[in-house]
């Protein structure tokens, strides 16, 4: 059974809808090719694995690309690391320029504390101060950010016999 955290496939629905929808004019598009202008993005849904894959270039010549799925290949940031033998269920990664912003989702049967702990001295490793600490009955959270700009968080429910986490690495996205 393939579990997804709502959070996860809502914030990889919203992006998706957010770069389609800036890609297309308020006809759906017609208009650019009407007056000769080139699209500005592309949306599209790969029928055989899910995998949704967007892009748009803004009017600044940026263009952000956005890529998500269950096999979607993982692409941390240097110091970042898939907690071990945990099982991937989705991975979205958005590129804008040198930004990137990766959200993993995560299936475990290690506890929350666990997997908190290795993401906790993954960040404090990656020299990112880890300033929000939070948890309820089921739930913890981390997360804070470096001198940089990169910001982290990591957040893990046990729901019976699994943990289902997030991990949310992005650095240089405005």
């Amino acid at each position: 059974m393939n579990r997804r955290t709502p959070t996860a496939a809502r914030i990889a629905a919203f992006s998706a809808a957010a770069l389609a929808l800036g890609a297309c004019s308020a006809d759906g598009g017609s208009e650019d090719a009407e007056d000769g202008a080139e699209a500005r993005g592309s949306y599209d849904i790969d029928p055989a694995t899910g995998e949704t894959r967007a892009q748009y270039t803004g009017d600044d010549g940026t263009t952000t690309t956005l890529r998500s799925g269950e096999k979607v290949p993982v692409a941390l940031p240097a110091g970042f690391t898939i907690y071990p033998e945990a099982r991937v269920t989705n991975n979205t990664r958005v590129e804008q320029g040198a930004g990137q912003l990766v959200l993993v989702t995560l299936e475990s049967e290690d506890t929350p504390e666990q997997m908190v702990a290795h993401y906790r001295a993954e960040a404090e490793a990656a020299q990112i101060d880890v300033a929000t600490s939070l948890s309820s009955d089921a739930t913890m959270m981390i997360g804070g950010e470096d001198a940089d700009g990169t910001s982290f968080s990591f957040t893990a429910t046990r729901e019976e016999d699994v943990t289902q986490a997030q991990l949310s690495v992005a650095r240089g996205l405005e």
